[in-house]
């Protein structure tokens, strides 16, 4: 799998992990899926399943990632960070594969 989860990106993970109780044994699922503005929208949600055929995982900052494989074609090379500041606070994709962008960045073309 070539995507990075930041240290900072792992630790708003996990605090997101306590405060919502999420489900034991959940995974960090990022995906792509079709939509947006520019076609392909990124997807994180908390996932209990793991297919050994289809998913590729790891750990990254004592963060379980999963990743599916036709989505991981287009995150190759992706670090996802979390990004605050007085003006906005999210999960930040920084994707080499991605052409074009929305003004959002929830959104690509690769």
């Amino acid at each position: 799998m070539g995507l990075t989860l930041t240290e900072k990106a792992a630790a708003e993970v996990k605090k997101i992990i306590a405060e919502q109780h999420v489900e034991p044994g959940s995974m960090l699922r990022i995906g792509v899926v079709g939509g947006g503005c520019s076609g392909l929208n990124y997807d994180l949600r908390f996932d209990t399943n793991y297919d050994e055929m289809n998913d590729s995982r790891q750990e990254q900052h004592g963060v379980t990632i999963v990743v599916d494989k036709k989505s991981e074609l287009f995150l190759d090379g992706t670090t996802v960070d979390f990004y605050e500041s007085i003006e906005a606070r999210g999960f930040q994709f920084n994707n080499p594969n991605a052409v074009k962008t929305c003004g959002c960045g929830n959104s690509f073309q690769a």
